[in-house]
């Protein structure tokens, strides 16, 4: 273990079901392998092997290593996109009960992790000094949940609507982070109180004359 660093439980692989079709195989192993072991600890034969393939069916369906790369983080785009929609469904027409839904949902991640934190930050890390083009899809993504952070404490009737997302932002990307130095019982297994004490004390827009 590297100093400074807390412990982690290993993620035991799943290896992906033979019913799926080779290309949805190949995605789930690289998901996996990349999460639990890094980007750029993993090769290709590693993933072919987890997806009960070989080298050549891996290269029929991604032209590089480099395009998995971006289609796998591609994928964790669309799933994170899709929570919004999740929150729209259980809190229908409540922009605030929205906000704390997306709030508790993304509170769970440290019980669902291996220790290894946001899978999409640690691949901007891992790949940041390589100028790689999935760089670009993990930027987007957090720039987009920043402006829905926003836009959805706007409609919620919150006073400084951008500052209070910026806040909700950086404490959640901080307790993803924290995961990782002090493990799931750290500060970051308070990432939902801290952020309900965050709202309960952001003042509201006032429409009284």
């Amino acid at each position: 273990m590297r100093p400074g660093l807390a412990p982690t439980r290993r993620r035991v692989i799943r290896k992906p079901s033979a019913r799926l079709a080779p290309r949805e195989r190949i995605l789930a192993a690289a998901r996996e392998l990349f999460y639990r072991d890094g980007i750029r600890a993993v090769g290709v034969e590693a993933i072919a092997a987890c997806a009960g393939t070989n080298k050549m069916t891996l290269y029929r369906h991604f032209s590089s290593k480099d395009a998995l790369i971006s289609a796998y983080l591609n994928r964790l785009s669309d799933e994170s996109d899709a929570v919004w929609e999740e929150a729209r469904r259980a809190e229908p027409g409540n922009p605030g009960a929205q906000l704390r839904w997306l709030l508790r949902r993304v509170s769970q991640f440290a019980d669902e992790s291996s220790g290894r934190g946001c899978a999409l930050a640690n691949a901007a890390v891992e790949l940041a000094g390589r100028r790689h083009p999935a760089c670009r899809i993990v930027e987007a993504q957090k720039r987009r949940t920043r402006e829905r952070l926003v836009a959805l404490c706007r409609e919620a009737g919150f006073a400084h609507p951008r500052e209070l997302a910026d806040e909700l932002f950086l404490l959640v990307e901080g307790a993803r982070v924290s995961l990782q130095s002090v493990g799931p019982r750290g500060p970051g297994s308070r990432l939902c109180a801290l952020a309900e004490a965050l709202l309960d004390a952001a003042p509201k827009v006032n429409h009284k004359v």
